[in-house]
């Protein structure tokens, strides 16, 4: 089924060229006002044109001209009864697929159409892998069979039947693309494409133009029309990855898009269209966020409509030999080899660490064990290095007191992070796991408490001078 645009003056042929298509399960809209069609064209809501030549205001040849000027390559037909070398030799000259002259058979318009649309598809796909490439990555499985991925698995077949803004928030490395991915797949979507943006790569107004296209001469370097990953995913997914990074003003055109559909490139003022679900990852405290100004509390409410919640590493560590065998059998596969194997002590190893890195920190152990390996087992000598070395390691000094010491531990432990980071608050608290707000509470709350020792302590040394 395709959406397609009929532009004749002629009510007979016009409609019986749209029964005609209709009957096909195409869905046609028909216009008798070639200067009515073109905006509507230009929005990009269109697989294919059909225009007739001589019509009064506006001829076929002159739409086309002014569609592609619009930086609009949708497949475009052009009908006439008069019919002669030079009008073909033009209407082709500013990229119409076609030339046909009436009358015509309903069997060839039919045939004609479906050419017309699988190069439309063929050049949509070529733009889409271009604009894909640099971001395309081996295929991954969600591996584990912990509660949390069990969980996870559930609710990706929940979100992937709606149609809905789904956001994913977890720590770097815990595989927040690789369920983008899953959802795309099980979704009604997964026959068209899924595009991907880092949005903390660009400036904001790289961003801008990566995300909704630009025209030429929109800026420096722009020497020619582009369009942007909305227009190029229209029917598919775009993941907006690491959605906090995005400046206030592009949060802005962003929450027109998700709430109406609709955007205009850079350097132009016709409003374009594209049905587009969209799936944004983020590894911040997003309410944190928010409430220090730093991200629309309306972006966040329209794109947490399916909130995704990923699990650390640390917090389902009976994975952690699972994922091992996994890595190590999909490195043994590239390179051809039998599968390494960890001993059960370089498993309990793995197990006992920590991973900030999560995920991707366990990938990148794997491959270096596998690069490092002289023989076909991992022994812990081989990784216990890289782990101690990778482990903050804890010296309490004072006594932790009866009754709190999980307390002071966490007391400690935060200090001497925020010491490690100089006191910056947001780095620290995003190696602790923790957001900024409760990094911040936690600190109050200490400095309070000492305020109050020290006024007690004086009181204290008052009375006894007494």
């Amino acid at each position: 089924m395709a959406r397609i645009c009929v532009v004749d003056d002629k009510a007979m042929l016009r409609d019986s060229l749209a029964e005609t298509l209709r009957r096909e399960d195409h869905v046609v809209e028909t216009f008798d006002d070639p200067q009515a069609a073109l905006p509507e064209i230009l929005t990009g809501r269109f697989d294919l044109a059909l225009t007739d030549l001589k019509m009064p205001n506006m001829t076929g040849v002159e739409l086309l001209r002014e569609v592609r000027n619009g930086g609009c390559d949708v497949p475009v037909i052009v009908m006439t009864a008069y019919g002669t070398v030079d009008t073909a030799v033009e209407a082709l000259k500013y990229g119409a697929f076609d030339y046909m002259q009436k009358p015509f058979d309903a069997n060839v318009i039919v045939v004609q159409v479906e050419r017309a649309l699988r190069h439309g598809q063929i050049a949509k796909e070529n733009e889409v892998l271009r604009a894909s490439l640099a971001d395309r990555q081996p295929r991954r499985e969600l591996v584990g069979d912990s509660d949390a991925m069990v969980q996870l698995r559930v609710k990706i077949a929940q979100i992937a039947r709606s149609n809905g803004t789904v956001l994913i928030a977890g720590e770097s490395g815990t595989g927040k693309e690789l369920v983008a991915s899953a959802v795309h797949e099980a979704s009604r979507r997964a026959d068209q494409p899924m595009l991907c943006l880092n949005c903390a790569a660009l400036s904001e107004n790289l961003l801008e133009s990566e995300l909704f296209g630009h025209e030429r001469g929109a800026f420096t370097g722009a020497d020619r029309t582009r369009k942007g990953r909305f227009e190029l995913a229209d029917g598919g997914t775009l993941l907006l990855d690491e959605i906090s990074e995005m400046a206030l003003p592009l949060q802005a055109k962003l929450l027109r898009v998700l709430q109406e559909g609709e955007f205009e490139r850079v350097g132009s003022s016709t409003t374009r269209w594209a049905d587009v679900r969209v799936i944004a990852t983020t590894n911040r405290d997003l309410p944190d966020w928010v409430a220090q100004k730093r991200f629309r509390e309306d972006l966040y409410y329209r794109l947490n409509v399916l909130p995704v919640q990923l699990t650390p590493l640390r917090e389902r560590r009976e994975d952690i030999p699972l994922l091992a065998r996994h890595f190590m059998t999909q490195i043994a596969k590239v390179e051809g080899r039998k599968p390494p194997v960890f001993t059960t002590e370089a498993l309990r190893l793995l197990q006992g660490y920590n991973w900030p890195g999560n995920v991707r920190e366990l990938e990148n152990l794997c491959q270096r064990a596998a690069a490092l390996l002289t023989g076909d087992k991992v022994l812990p000598k081989l990784i216990e290095d890289w782990l101690r070395g990778a482990t903050p390691q804890m010296e309490f000094g004072e006594p932790l007191r009866h009754g709190r010491m999980l307390e002071d531990m966490e007391r400690r432990l935060i200090e001497r992070t925020l010491a490690q980071f100089g006191g910056h608050r947001e780095k620290s608290a995003k190696a602790l796991g923790m957001g900024v707000r409760t990094l911040g509470m936690k600190l109050k709350q200490w400095r309070e408490e000492r305020e109050r020792e020290s006024e007690l302590k004086a009181q204290r040394e008052m009375v006894g001078a007494r």
